[in-house]
């Protein structure tokens, strides 16, 4: 029997927000199920935040809808945020309190029953990894452990979605790898919109990516949809003996452009409606080049959000 389709979390319809002439967000759509983690890109005032803080009741939108479980967000907040679990870009943190005290304030917050809040704290703690760290004030927390307790806050009440805004930015290395690793954990049992600068952070974490700009989605598919971007109608050529000259790919018929990658990879763009494939294998042969490699291009998510928001960036 096939499986039953995931019950969606949070929708926004026509979701928009001007302030005076300036329209931040416009005619925003989104979905998302459970189980899906979103990366939420887009350049410095593209409106990302702007839109996280709509989505979580934060800000009013001018004009839409958001539905958050079947509810409705701005008919009904109260109800609706309790199923909303949000780390703003800079966490909501009391630096002299510990972590007990503090998640059990963001329990009593949530309106978490009061029976409920010690196994609800324990809970978020075990799931974030501080559940050795409880006693500790905040304060004398490393930025890791601090985004960690943020992040317990945020999901101390069991919410359906959480939003987390920039949740690894000033973090080292090592502490990036283990945020990433408690954000693929709770995509398995939340739904997740993550928002973040680290373009190779959407590709390790999201399913899917939406690509903010000037106030407009210009992107939205899936991670495994976005790999195919723009690289239909391009190849990487690998050649041991590579011509010296590029004109000798460029001359044949439907080859558009080609560029050098490094010493013996090529990337030849195709024109138009053309196929040049088999042509560049058979001239790789009859002149010798040593062909090794002839796959087609697939594009990075940076490739695609550099070509979706430079353009316009510089007019």
């Amino acid at each position: 029997m096939p499986e039953p389709e995931a019950a969606t979390t949070i929708s926004a319809r026509g979701l928009t927000r001007s302030f005076g002439s300036h329209v931040a967000v416009n005619s925003l759509t989104l979905e998302l199920k459970r189980g899906e983690v979103l990366g939420f890109l887009g350049p410095n005032g593209a409106g990302k935040t702007t839109t996280m803080q709509m989505l979580t009741g934060n800000l009013a939108p001018s004009r839409g809808a958001i539905g958050i479980c079947g509810m409705d967000l701005l008919a009904e907040p109260v109800a609706a945020k309790t199923h909303i679990g949000y780390l703003p870009e800079v966490p909501p943190l009391y630096r002299d309190l510990t972590v007990d005290e503090y998640l059990l304030l963001a329990a009593k917050l949530h309106r978490v029953p009061r029976v409920e809040r010690g196994p609800a704290v324990s809970a978020a703690k075990q799931r974030c990894g501080l559940a050795g760290v409880g006693a500790r004030l905040i304060g004398a927390l490393s930025r890791g452990y601090q985004q960690r307790v943020g992040i317990a806050q945020a999901i101390v009440h069991g919410p359906d979605v959480v939003i987390l805004d920039e949740p690894t930015a000033g973090l080292d290395p090592n502490q990036i790898r283990e945020i990433r690793g408690l954000i693929r954990e709770l995509g398995g049992a939340h739904s997740v919109i993550l928002s973040t600068h680290i373009l190779p952070e959407v590709e390790t974490v999201c399913d899917r990516v939406q690509i903010l700009h000037h106030g407009n989605i210009v992107y939205s598919d899936t991670i495994a949809a976005l790999k195919q971007f723009h690289s239909g109608g391009a190849v990487l050529l690998g050649l041991r003996r590579p011509p010296p000259r590029l004109d000798e790919i460029t001359a044949l018929p439907g080859v558009a452009a080609a560029e050098r990658i490094d010493a013996t990879l090529i990337r030849v763009q195709f024109a138009a409606g053309a196929d040049p494939g088999e042509a560049l294998a058979q001239q790789a042969v009859a002149r010798n080049w040593g062909l090794y490699q002839l796959k087609p291009a697939q594009t990075s998510l940076e490739d695609v959000f550099v070509n979706l928001t430079q353009s316009e960036e510089g007019a």
